[in-house]
């Protein structure tokens, strides 16, 4: 699978590399005053400053939950899940939606969790149980 490349708006440079360095363990990259790079599992984010950035709208229905949209993340191993999981709980992130398995026992089982970054980007990380389910219908 190729990386893929994502730009976002962030508040500020320095709590930003707090989260994504800090507390998710993401290398950094390059950056400057006005943005910042992180290899995020394999994957470019590229943070820009902005005065604008607009609150999450919890416009989703996933299974019966509100979730944040737009929101970004990444498909991670269950391993890879539980320890992103404990550096969150570890640095008192709250989640905005609590780890759980949706769909369990169906095609597509997977484990969740919505969390918000330091400038209110809604994060989400899966882990499927079956990776070869990730696009099925």
């Amino acid at each position: 699978m190729n990386p893929f490349h994502y730009a976002f708006k962030v508040k500020d440079i320095e709590s930003t590399r707090q989260f994504y360095v800090g507390i998710l363990g993401c290398k950094e990259g390059r950056s400057t005053e006005h943005w910042i790079d992180f290899d995020f599992f394999g994957h470019q984010l590229s943070a820009h400053v902005s005065a604008n950035i607009p609150e999450p709208d919890y416009c989703g229905q996933v299974a019966g939950i509100s979730v944040p949209v737009p929101h970004f993340g990444c498909l991670l191993s269950y391993e890879q899940f539980d320890q992103v999981r404990e550096r969150l709980e570890q640095h008192a992130i709250p989640f905005v939606v609590e780890p759980y398995t949706r769909y369990e026992g169906q095609v597509g089982e997977q484990r969740t969790m919505f969390i918000l970054d330091h400038s209110k980007n809604p994060l989400e990380f899966k882990a499927f149980k079956n990776p070869e389910e990730v696009f099925a219908s």
